[in-house]
């Protein structure tokens, strides 16, 4: 039987794609919560380079990167295809999900910005939501009705977002604005894939409160 364990932080919206993945596969596996303060020697073995979470070691070898982990678990694991099979629908889904993982990181770092310097921070990710929005119009999720590849990439923006404007008080996405984008996001909170499996948003609100942590989300996963 495969050894599947995985390396990473609870209120890490990276961590969570690998889980969620792993869930969808069936896949079931030991899980390593780390001490961000004081990483362990398995976590600086497997991940020498950016010493960072998460981290899938599977049978003894590591896999490092959270999309890259994604693609590990669909191509090994038998279970239900998290990439499309269709190739132009994998090709798309792939081409969101590199969108969406160039572009997430900058959201958590709005909320640490003030003033002038938070307003244009905040003019350039909105460009992000009408290109979300525009792109989820008549869309249950990003290819097709099945939540996959590019939902998990998302995941920063369909739960962390809410959990990091109420922490700080500050709204970057409405139904007014981004009415399309919202749709998704209340399908994306509901599915059942990963209902069960979402943190607790309670929990998740406490520890982003702390001015210390804001930053937390946008340095637990290299690029």
């Amino acid at each position: 039987m495969a050894e599947v364990k995985l390396l990473g932080f609870w209120y890490s919206p990276f961590t969570h794609r690998v889980k969620w993945a792993l869930k969808i596969k069936g896949v079931k596996y030991e899980y390593i919560e780390e001490d961000r303060a004081n990483k362990s020697s398995l976590l600086l073995q497997s991940n020498p380079v950016y010493k960072k979470v998460p981290v899938l070691i599977h049978n003894g070898k590591p896999i490092c990167e959270s999309m890259v982990i994604l693609e590990y678990i669909d191509e090994t694991f038998e279970g239900p295809s998290i990439l499309p099979k269709d190739p132009y629908d994998r090709a798309i889904a792939r081409f969101w999900a590199k969108f969406l993982d160039d572009k997430v990181t900058a959201v958590p770092n709005i909320f640490l910005r003030k003033g002038e310097e938070q307003e244009k921070a905040k003019e350039k990710v909105c460009e992000m939501f009408k290109v979300l929005d525009n792109e989820l119009k008549h869309k249950k999720f990003f290819v097709g009705d099945k939540f996959g590849f590019a939902d998990i990439a998302a995941n920063l923006v369909a739960f962390w977002l809410g959990v990091f404007e109420d922490a700080s008080g500050v709204i970057l996405v409405t139904s007014e604005k981004f009415p399309n984008f919202c749709k998704w996001r209340g399908e994306y909170i509901n599915c059942s894939q990963i209902k069960e499996s979402l943190p607790p948003r309670d929990e998740l609100l406490a520890y982003y409160r702390a001015p210390s942590k804001a930053a937390a989300a946008s340095t637990s996963a290299p690029k």
